[in-house]
């Protein structure tokens, strides 16, 4: 019997793998059945260059569970080890530290991969015995059990074992009894050996007999040994890309797409990524793709192999090529996971470039469920914009789709304003937008929908990239405004009465503060209030609460435009109204201040040219004294004002109505106008 200790100069290696080395205690099952798969494979590459002359028999790996004794063991008949591989790959692990035990295996990842050694003693996270029984695929080699509990002591016997392989046997310590119970193991073989190249055989597999569930003779093997992405595309057929999503993604409806990734130069890839129905909402979609290394599963974070808005698609991406830590639980930047990063987003670009071209109704049935990933992609990716500005489709709210070049010939003779630019009209919600789409619409515009959402982003990058355009949405402004043109109308109203019909709206607005009343000349057929807001405002503010900046903005209260149509009649009568019940009160005072403006308007222009202490004071404080009186006359007009406005029925329902084409009428002055409607109807 030989003893020993573990060459390590760390006085005991077993806490550094604990707490240090291994986020994840799981990940001990997935380390020794990979163990188990390379050596069995390696046993194959022996065979094939005529070392191994053998018999392979059966290479299963086996998986036993024994809770009395609280054991899991972990068999297979690869090449197993004789002494000296022992020593070499179990015994040795020689670090000063475990700074510098990173750093020397960061850069060499077979030292952790296909290797017992690092992988072997994850066991430890689990275990308070570790037992090993091997015998080498070379026949004239011994069988061995090495034996070790946790501390850097081991012993090494020689031993009867009839069969080539290795058994690892773990002694489970009192923390990790949950890993003795079959329903968690079978998750975790679930999740990250259910596609590894050998068979792997946990318990048997059960039937139904006479109506009860009874054990078979037959192992009960828990992966797929050659998945569809270690196939040539040109062997698989559309109902295998079918069955492997429904066995990634059991609960998940039916892909659009897919796209089969097989690349062997400048790195090893291979994979096949599913273009999901996305929906309209990004963060769900995360975390869907699964990264495997020679089919063991690494991880489903994937931010760093695939740019961010890739990672809305699901799948499975493979490469022995990925650099992985000690853990193989992250992924390291580095220069070769940029080019995988690069090419996988080419291929996608491609892909979707090929639909287009080749079926473009389809790509357009399925644009609604993909627009969100590749507006995503645009804004987030430059180059991945570059390629997608050939396919990317813009829908108008007749629901027809054009493609970026089409649109702009579609709409430039018409929606080209006085500046030159080309204006894109917009509307977010097709349902609340909508008059202002039809006034829009009855000019001859088009009207695109921008309701998902990236929107917001999506409009001011699109306005950064368009050359001489311009991107309002249909209700920041009066259509006549939206876009520009040289002819103006002649304004119906005078500033006078403008002035005068200003308090009498505002007297009517619950929230004043939050309306600037203005007056255009719209055209009869035009609505006579309506209400906007501004398209830089409404952006800044929209950007602010999806965190994309402009955190000043969304601290400002909301601000709308109350547009009055000056060409209406009714307008004109509430006017009319307005000059028969106040207009000789009015003109009065308006004629008092003129009289007093004249008056400043003297002494002020006596002023010019002197210096401040060259004016008498009872002049400066007689002009003081007139300011007031001007101040006070205003006030005594724009009240007199209010007070009639706040009885004009009329008036408060031609704003509701604004506020309700808007969306913006609600609880008990929603019922107040419902109310004040029938009075009206009743006369």
């Amino acid at each position: 019997m030989q003893k020993g200790k573990i060459n390590v100069t760390t006085e005991n290696i077993f806490p550094i793998i604990k707490k240090f080395l291994y986020s994840d205690h799981e990940i001990f099952l997935r380390e020794l059945v990979s163990n188990a798969v390379d050596a069995t494979q390696k046993l194959k590459t022996l065979a094939s260059v005529g070392d191994f002359k053998g018999e392979f028999g059966d290479l299963t790996i086996h998986i036993n569970v024994d809770k009395k004794k609280k054991t899991i063991t972990v068999s297979d008949a690869g090449l197993g080890m004789d002494a000296e591989e022992i020593e070499k790959y179990i015994n040795q692990i020689a670090f000063s530290s475990a700074e510098e035990f990173m750093e020397k295996y960061k850069k060499d990842t077979n030292a952790i991969i296909g290797h017992f050694g690092l992988g072997f003693y994850s066991s430890f996270m689990v275990s308070d015995k570790v037992e090993i029984i091997t015998k080498s695929w070379k026949e004239d080699k011994k069988a061995h059990k090495w034996a070790c509990d946790g501390s850097p002591e081991y012993s090494l016997d020689e031993v009867e074992k009839k069969t080539r392989g290795t058994d690892i046997i773990l002694h489970i310590d009192d923390d990790s009894t949950e890993f003795l119970e079959d329903a968690r193991l079978n998750s975790l073989l679930d999740k990250y050996c259910k596609f590894l190249p050998i068979e792997i055989a946990f318990g048997k597999v059960k039937d139904w007999k006479d109506g009860k569930e009874e054990e078979t003779d037959k192992d009960n093997i828990i992966n797929e040994t050659k998945p569809i992405w270690t196939i040539a595309p040109t062997e698989v057929k559309d109902e295998d890309y079918a069955d492997l999503y429904r066995k990634l993604y059991p609960m998940a409806e039916e892909p659009l797409f897919n796209i089969h990734l097989n690349v062997d130069y400048p790195f090893n890839l291979t994979g096949i990524l599913y273009f999901p129905k996305i929906g309209n909402n990004v963060e769900v979609q995360k975390n869907k793709i699964q990264l495997y290394s020679n089919q063991v599963f690494i991880t489903d974070s994937v931010e760093d192999i695939v740019p961010e808005f890739l990672t809305l698609l699901h799948g499975v991406l493979d490469s022995p090529d990925i650099p992985l830590n000690v853990s193989r639980s992250y992924l390291q930047s580095d220069a070769n996971v940029k080019k995988i990063s690069s090419h996988i987003t080419k291929k996608v670009a491609d892909r979707l470039e090929e639909i287009f071209k080749k079926d473009r109704e389809q790509f357009e049935s399925k644009w609604d469920d993909l627009r969100l990933f590749i507006v995503y992609g645009m804004i987030s990716d430059e180059k991945f914009y570059d390629r997608a500005a050939k396919f990317a489709l813009l829908k108008n709210t007749d629901g027809k789709y054009f493609t970026f070049e089409e649109y702009e010939k579609l709409i430039k003779a018409e929606q080209t304003d006085k500046d030159k630019n080309v204006v894109y009209l917009y509307a977010t919600d097709q349902d609340k937008q909508y008059s202002y789409t039809e006034a829009a619409r009855a000019k001859g515009y088009d009207v695109l929908l921008f309701d998902g959402q990236l929107d917001t982003h999506f409009v001011n990058h699109l306005e950064s990239k368009f050359e001489n355009a311009k991107f309002a949405r249909v209700d920041s402004d009066i259509v006549e405004k939206l876009i520009s043109k040289e002819d103006k109308r002649e304004d119906q109203l005078t500033a006078a009465q403008k002035a005068d019909l200003t308090p009498v709206f505002q007297s009517q607005l619950t929230n004043s503060e939050s309306f600037i009343v203005s007056f255009e000349s719209m055209g009869e057929a035009a609505q006579p209030v309506i209400i906007t807001q501004s398209e830089f405002m409404r952006r800044m503010k929209d950007m602010s609460e999806m965190g994309g900046g402009a955190a000043f903005y969304g601290n400002l209260p909301d601000s709308y435009n109350l547009i009055v149509n000056s060409d209406h009649s009714l307008i004109g009568k509430i006017l009319e109204k307005t000059e028969t019940k106040l207009g000789k009160d009015v003109q009065k005072i308006r004629e008092e201040k003129s009289g007093l403006s004249d008056e400043r308007s003297v002494m002020e222009k006596a002023k010019e040219g002197k210096k401040e202490e060259e004016i008498p004071q009872a002049d400066k404080d007689k002009l003081e004294e007139l300011s007031k009186k001007i101040d006070a006359l205003d006030t005594q007009r724009i009240e007199k004002l209010k007070k009639y406005g706040k009885s004009n029925k009329v008036v408060k329902q031609l704003i509701d109505l604004a506020l309700l084409a808007n969306n913006m009428l609600q609880g008990e002055e929603l019922a107040k106008f419902v109310n004040r409607s029938v009075d009206l109807i009743k006369g």
